[in-house]
């Protein structure tokens, strides 16, 4: 790490330990106030109302401690049971849902501790270097004027000040070791935040099965609403095509003999049909899983797909080597979604896809120079690549502000495929 870096941490880590000792003394009032509510439960129902407000406070404190640990590389998820559906925020049905969550008691346990942690390590993190700077600049400054007391009631003379000037290079270790501390002051403080405000074992494997269960309800949604645009386009489409085809064989058999001239340009039509229904076929196995991207991989079928869009596309990719095929398919189809967005939604003029593969771990990214404001709220398709994404444990996220530029963030967790499906892959 470069000078100029740890000064930087330094100073932000001091900075850190003023705003530590500041939040502590919410911390306090929050805890009074927790005690008094959970006091006035019985006297006329006023905690029913005053508890649930308050744990909300507690919560966003806890959330603002979770976030700056977070700063210094100590991440901590959030542990709060869910509200269940027609609760209100406040009435006894909140107010059971707080006391049963374990999370409520561990935000309850830390508020004290976290605080007088929270007060020490600030206080010492933002005193050592003060004591160096004070003897880099004060005390020469107190020996020249001849009133430099060190605690031991000696005046030092004026004639001293050489002497005194020996200060200078202790202030500036002491101020040296006060910065480069301070950044593990405050990771110690974020690790005892972590200590007990991280969700427990159980409420990690809770948050686990919930959030599958969301995503196997998701993933079973798509799969099913998939089935009917499949059955609902070859009944629409090749279905129709292939009984109109056999109805117009048919009446080639019938006229072949009284009138072969009609047979002919039945037969004729017929061929027609037959081709239409095989394009038809085509274009529907493409949307299940493109050839292209069982034949090129993953970087060869996003490239071919940029090719057909209507705004210039520009694709970066990092990732040559053949990916699990389920994998792969989510991967082209989130891209393919995002880019339609593109073309659909944004008024670019200019778009880019951006590959990348770290450990096992795919990152994508989608951009454009459109307008912005993309809201997945809005039915553009987003809900859609974060079920898609989802049923591979794949994340996404999205940054529109109004006026643009547009970025998705997709990613993936991933795995090479094995050389005997790679072969496979390439020979089919």
């Amino acid at each position: 790490m470069e000078t100029r870096d740890w000064i930087r941490d330094g100073l932000r880590a001091i900075a850190g330990g003023v705003l530590a000792i500041g939040l502590a003394l919410t911390n306090f009032l929050l805890f009074v106030l927790f005690v008094v509510s959970l006091v006035l439960t019985p006297v006329l129902g006023l905690g029913l109302v005053l508890l649930p407000l308050v744990t909300r406070l507690i919560r966003a404190r806890a959330a603002a401690a979770r976030h700056i640990a977070g700063w210094w590389g100590v991440p901590i998820a959030r542990p709060y049971r869910p509200r269940p559906e027609g609760t209100l925020p406040v009435g006894p049905g909140a107010y059971r849902q707080i006391v049963t969550d374990p999370a409520t008691w561990r935000d309850f346990a830390w508020l004290l501790p976290g605080a007088l942690v929270g007060v020490v390590l600030g206080v010492v993190s933002l005193a050592v270097p003060l004591y160096g700077i004070e003897g880099i600049l004060l005390l020469p400054l107190w020996i020249w004027l001849g009133t430099g007391d060190y605690g031991y009631g000696a005046i030092w003379p004026i004639e001293n000040v050489g002497d005194g000037l020996l200060s200078v290079p202790q202030g500036v270790l002491i101020l040296t070791i006060g910065v480069l501390a301070a950044p593990y002051l405050r990771r110690a403080d974020a690790w005892f935040t972590r200590l007990l405000l991280a969700p427990t074992r159980n409420a990690e494997l809770r948050s686990r099965v919930t959030e599958l269960t969301v995503t196997r309800a998701d993933t079973v949604d798509a799969q099913a609403a998939e089935l009917r645009r499949i059955e609902r386009d070859l009944h629409d489409g090749a279905q129709a095509r292939l009984v109109a085809l056999g109805m117009t064989i048919g009446l080639a058999e019938e006229m072949v003999h009284r009138d072969p001239e009609s047979a002919l340009k039945l037969l004729a039509e017929a061929r027609e049909t037959s081709s239409t229904a095989l394009v038809e076929l085509r274009h529907l196995v493409r949307g299940i899983h493109p050839p292209v991207l069982a034949e090129r991989g993953l970087d060869g079928a996003v490239r071919a797909l940029a090719l057909h869009l209507r705004i210039p596309t520009s694709v970066d990719s990092e990732v040559t080597e053949r990916l699990a095929t389920p994998v792969e398919s989510a991967a082209y189809f989130a891209v393919a979604e995002a880019l339609a967005n593109v073309t659909r939604h944004s008024g670019a003029t200019f778009a880019f896809v951006s590959i990348r593969r770290a450990g096992d771990v795919l990152h994508l990214e989608v951009g454009d120079d459109g307008a912005g404001g993309a809201d997945p709220s809005a039915g553009t398709g987003l809900r859609g690549i974060e079920r898609r994404l989802a049923a591979f444990d794949g994340t996404m996220s999205l940054s529109s502000p109004p006026g643009g530029p547009t970025i998705v963030t997709m990613e993936l967790p991933c795995e090479l495929s094995s050389p005997r499906t790679t072969l496979s892959s390439g020979t089919d």
